[in-house]
């Protein structure tokens, strides 16, 4: 049995996963950690599939044809790890925007198994001039969604009302309990996939580890941020590529994380909300980029009529 397979899905950001998979494949020489990459590529039009296999032979890569969105082909390389006559202890989720820092990889690993009742950690993150970044949220509730689509007190979006754990806890260098770590780092033990499953693949981009991580912690494990792990993360820098399409899979995938998770009375509620500050950002649109408005305002206009009918 070794210690970890690192897993990273990739989608037209050659040079930014090869930087990915250089760091994290330092730091694990530099860990003891027996580990192995897998790389899954979504149909990139930039040569990734290519670059990764020539530049990193020791990695496994598959090239989809189509591209089939995160959390599938996240869930395509997991059951190939899975599927070995010994499995790892512990599976890494990995994105390409990331660069590892030295020792993140172990501090992380050790500190999922450290204790028994812990099963999915995720890093301290940061962007790429440094600055500090969360790395672990509160599940969104309806005052998130508020925070995000309504006015609201400036002195609100750093704090527990808005989802976010205070930074002492993250400076205290301590691993503390969250309810979710971000998707850019997941780390699990083996037997909370075989007891909890995969990502939900009706989740195409956005939300399936919020989803993971709330079945993770209803099957009764821990999940917590590791501050000595630091990771560079770039911040969507895939799905940031095609701006209206990206709007429309996070608000379809909140959709669905919603109805799946909360009771109807809230869920008739997140809709209303929904809707209300898709109209707002309507009339709002003429501060939007010439160019790009037509194209955003018909994102907003159909992710209105998503929540009204969800």
């Amino acid at each position: 049995m070794f210690d970890l397979a690192v897993v990273i899905v990739t989608w037209n950001v050659r040079e930014m996963a090869l930087d990915a998979i250089r760091t994290v494949i330092e730091d694990m020489a530099n860990s003891g950690l027996d580990g192995r990459v897998y790389v899954v590529d979504s149909a990139s039009s930039d040569g990734t599939a290519e670059a990764v296999a020539s530049a990193f032979p020791q990695v496994d890569v598959y090239a989809s044809p189509d591209n089939i969105g995160f959390g599938r082909s996240n869930n395509h390389a997991i059951q190939r790890v899975m599927a070995l006559y010994e499995p790892p202890r512990a599976v890494y989720l990995l994105n390409p925007d990331t660069i590892t820092r030295a020792g993140a990889t172990r501090a992380l690993y050790d500190a999922l198994m450290a204790d028994e009742s812990c099963g999915l950690v995720g890093a301290q993150l940061e962007y790429g001039d440094g600055a500090f970044q969360h790395g672990a949220f509160m599940f969104p509730g309806l005052r998130q969604l508020w925070m995000e689509l309504f006015p609201a007190p400036a002195r609100l979006t750093e704090t527990t009302f808005n989802g976010r754990y205070p930074r002492h806890l993250y400076t205290v260098g301590e691993p503390f309990g969250v309810d979710f770590t971000l998707g850019a780092t997941m780390m699990l033990k083996t037997e909370v996939i075989r007891q909890t499953g995969m990502f939900d693949e009706d989740f195409f981009m956005y939300c399936e580890e919020v989803d993971w991580a709330w079945r993770i912690r209803r099957a009764g494990w821990d999940v917590r941020c590791v501050p000595q792990a630091r990771v560079v993360h770039l911040a969507g820098q895939s799905s940031g590529q095609v701006r209206p399409r990206s709007l429309i899979n996070l608000w379809e995938s909140r959709l669905k994380l919603f109805r799946k998770h909360y009771p109807a009375w809230k869920f008739r509620a997140a809709r209303w909300m929904i809707a209300a500050g898709m109209r707002r950002k309507i009339r709002q649109a003429d501060a939007l980029p010439p160019d790009e408005r037509p194209a955003i305002v018909a994102a907003y206009q159909h992710i209105m009529e998503l929540a009204r009918h969800a």
